[in-house]
């Protein structure tokens, strides 16, 4: 499942061009009283025709529980996105106000939000600023320099810190996804956009999972929203898992708590899958994947169902060609067991009726099967991970997703969830597919009042997955690449296809690495790099092209990417 953030800010990192931003002097409008409250405006960075900025409250007077701060730019400077606040422009005046968790301001305390804007022309501060109406008085505090010593542009065609060798490839990559609501209601059509679209503030996602219900009469619910998927997106691809098949047909006669399908009815069942898929494909939603059972080892007190990996083999083989129209995976197990696969991959009849083998994430790398599966490669058979639902950080449920300041939710994005993307990459598995697509600590916010997100308005954790999930598209495959001592903090793979390489970078280090120089094996024509930390959201960075190299700034607690067009 998913928790979220709040929109999120392009502030560049370390290889930005960092501005000296000033510290702006407030004035009082004619007639106003001294309000008791100062604000330091920065710009803590700027690139051609963008700048991110950070604004801090300090309110001197009577504590407030909610507050309104206004300010009016100069004709060309637009707001685009905002973090810690709810901001509106109309003309050139600007409204910020408080969210949930960034609402109070105590007597003597201080509130900070941030925003990314563009500019044309020319981008001043603003001198004047109202809190709750009234002009605010006092000192402002300098903005800090940056840390880091400014980058500089090393000699042409320099030694590499990255060298990407696509003679050796690996893998082809069947997408990167998420689930919908299996017992809920379906995406909006909106929804749906932001989650699969490659364009702005979009996330690119390239599989959609989705319930088979034992019910026909719920197998309308998502069938716009997958329509969406498959007309919107770009060669997006439908995994339909199934979480138990209709009670009568099991041997505790319940949709829940377990049980086993009677084997009088395996061809029913084949039935009914197939039934599922013709049904959704003469609603124009092909089938590209059809699971023969969700965590066949795991029989909790909701929808599931009970299989050994012999009685998988034996559905499969028997029963298999009569899901028409799609391709089977087996087995969906908790924690990618292969006890539930080995069977059938070991069966040459049961073999050739599936097409892909399936996995969870939970206790797989604990299991020691975070890695290539042999077996699977061997029989060419594509590995894909289903499923996998994290958010330990919130304790059990808090309002820290609507934060995106929160260092616990980065953290736990940045080190567990793409940490674990990065390592299924490297285990040669094709896809790797999250829980809900649509949750308060997910990719977009559900809205859910008690978790402060926005319905619909991607988060933090979604950004971060885009940097693979848009770049690193179907079809295209992982290829070698080396690195030099200065890139040993970084964990990355490189991609190849549709005439670019791609590699998504992530560094989960204390430090920026900078000026670090990525060799492609050819001259290339453009390089692009986007990144994302707590700070900025598939942001735009500089990036400095020189043949067949690029350098760039790979900043401290990021995952990036560059895209060399060849």
């Amino acid at each position: 499942m998913s928790k979220r953030r709040v929109t999120t800010a392009a502030l560049v990192s370390a290889g930005a061009v960092l501005l000296a931003s000033a510290a702006v002097a407030v004035a009082v409008p004619a007639g106003a009283a001294a309000a008791g409250c100062k604000v330091n405006y920065s710009v803590s960075s700027q690139w051609q025709g963008g700048f991110g900025a950070n604004v801090t409250i300090t309110n001197l007077g009577d504590a407030l529980t909610s507050w309104t701060l206004t300010w009016n730019y100069n004709a060309g400077q637009t707001v685009t996105q905002a973090w810690n606040t709810t901001l509106t422009q109309s003309g050139t005046a600007v409204t910020a106000r408080n969210v949930s968790y960034n609402g109070a301001i105590p007597t003597n305390g201080t509130v900070s939000f941030g925003f990314n804007g563009s500019w044309t022309g020319s981008n001043p501060d603003p001198t004047i600023f109202a809190l709750n109406g009234v002009g605010c008085t006092g000192g402002t505090e300098p903005t800090p320099p940056p840390t880091d010593p400014p980058p500089t542009t090393p000699p042409p065609n320099g030694p590499a810190d990255i060298t990407v060798n696509s003679a050796t490839r690996y893998q082809t990559v069947d997408g990167f996804g998420a689930a919908q609501s299996i017992w809920g209601s379906a995406w909006s059509t909106t929804d749906t956009q932001t989650l699969v679209g490659t364009g702005a503030n979009q996330l690119g996602l390239s599989i959609v999972r989705t319930g088979l219900s034992p019910e026909s009469s719920e197998w309308a619910t998502h069938v716009n929203s997958l329509k969406t998927a498959k007309s919107y997106g770009s060669n997006v691809k439908i995994l339909a898992s199934p979480w138990t098949a209709p009670a009568a047909w099991k041997t505790n006669n319940s949709r829940v708590n377990g049980g086993k399908l009677k084997t009088d009815y395996y061809d029913d069942y084949a039935n009914h899958l197939n039934s599922y898929v013709q049904y959704m494909r003469g609603q124009g939603v092909p089938i590209d994947v059809t699971s023969v059972q969700n965590e066949p080892d795991w029989h909790p007190d909701y929808d599931s169902m009970d299989w050994s990996g012999t009685e998988l083999r034996t559905f499969v083989r028997d029963q298999g060609t009569k899901v028409q129209n799609t391709k089977l995976m087996v087995a969906e197990a908790v924690n990618m067991n292969y006890n539930f696969t080995d069977p059938t991959l070991n069966d040459a009849a049961a073999r050739n009726n599936i097409g892909y083998i399936g996995g969870h994430l939970y206790g797989t790398e604990e299991s020691g099967r975070l890695r290539p599966y042999s077996l699977a490669e061997q029989h060419n058979k594509p590995v894909w991970m289903t499923e996998w639902n994290l958010h330990a950080a919130d304790g059990g449920g808090s309002n820290i997703w609507g934060n995106p300041a929160n260092t616990a939710v980065w953290n736990e994005t940045l080190d567990d969830i793409m940490r674990t993307v990065h390592k299924s990459m490297e285990a040669n598995w094709n896809a790797y597919i999250w829980w809900y697509g649509k949750r308060y600590y997910s990719f977009i916010g559900d809205g859910e009042a008690a978790f402060g997100t926005t319905a619909g308005a991607p988060l933090k954790r979604g950004y971060a997955f885009s940097q693979y999930a848009k770049y690193v598209r179907p079809g295209y495959q992982r290829v070698a690449l080396t690195k030099s001592s200065k890139a040993s903090p970084l964990e990355v793979t490189a991609y190849q296809g549709d005439g670019k390489i791609t590699l998504v970078i992530l560094n989960r280090s204390n430090s920026a690495v900078n000026n670090a120089v990525i060799q492609a094996p050819q001259n290339v024509s453009r390089a692009e790099h986007y990144l994302t930390s707590q700070n900025a959201n598939a942001a735009s960075q500089p990036t400095t092209v020189n043949g067949g190299q690029a350098t760039i700034n790979v900043g401290a607690r990021s995952i990036s990417t560059l895209v060399f067009t060849l």
